[in-house]
């Protein structure tokens, strides 16, 4: 009698293809994922070109670029993963995943993988766009520009768990996610830059969850990122995302909330 030995990949990847397929049936979720993220980019376009970027060292493509990597990360990513998480919780796919080999980790992972891979493409996708459509040239320090779509797709996907944590049924999964988008959409440097913010507000601005990503991602192309900035940003993001495991080990929800 033969026994399949399976492998925690092997295992998220089995769970990542079948959530592949349930996601492909939300049709309201696919919308928001994938042609959201694709439309607001125009918007900071129309926005960037009224401001005085020059000043800043910056050009319209070095605004829009980053901004519709932000975008993506929090529609593609982020808001569709909080609805995941919370359907399947009350449907009880999760509860029942446990009783199997998956252990609880890689339940999650598992289920943020397409959420995780159709932002990876987004954010490529465009960066192609920005870069043909708005005369970017090529990156200065591409290593940064990876490293901050890296983390926030961990890191989105991290608080997206913590966010369904709180969140009762798959309706107020659309309305839960909101506060952490459009704070980060007006205060993490998408549609206003935080160089021409005041210096006080600034500040404040740098330590939100999606700054540090697009601050590396804005820094990849312009090449002006110094050292000690990069490593601010990186640090800022990994006590976000590790603030949000935590979060997620103590209060993540296995069962309907009843």
């Amino acid at each position: 009698m033969s026994t399949t030995v399976t492998t925690p990949m092997s295992r998220m990847t089995a769970l990542a293809r079948a959530e592949l397929t349930l996601l492909g049936r939300s049709k309201g979720t696919l919308v928001a994922a994938l042609f959201v993220p694709l439309v607001l980019p125009l918007s900071v376009r129309s926005a960037a070109e009224e401001m005085d970027l020059a000043e800043a060292g910056l050009t319209p493509g070095t605004v829009v670029l980053p901004a519709a990597v932000g975008f993506s990360l929090l529609f593609a990513v982020y808001s569709a993963l909080v609805g995941v998480f919370v359907v399947r919780r009350e449907e009880l796919v999760l509860k029942r995943l446990r009783t199997g080999e998956l252990r609880d980790g890689e339940i999650l992972g598992g289920s943020a993988l397409p959420a995780a891979l159709i932002g990876l493409a987004q954010c490529l996708l465009l960066a192609a766009g920005c870069s043909a459509l708005l005369d970017l040239s090529a990156p200065s320090a591409p290593h940064l520009a990876v490293l901050g779509l890296l983390l926030g797709l961990v890191m989105c996907a991290a608080l997206a768990a913590v966010t369904a944590s709180f969140t009762r049924t798959g309706e107020s999964a659309q309305v839960t996610p909101m506060p952490l988008m459009i704070v980060s959409m007006l205060g993490s440097g998408m549609f206003v830059p935080l160089e021409l913010l005041p210096d006080r507000l600034a500040s404040v601005c740098e330590l939100l969850p999606l700054t540090p990503v697009v601050t590396l991602v804005r820094g990849g192309w312009t090449g002006d990122l110094a050292a000690s900035e990069a490593l601010g940003a990186v640090a800022t993001a990994v006590a976000w995302t590790l603030l949000s495991v935590f979060a997620v080990q103590r209060w993540f929800r296995w069962e309907p909330r009843r």
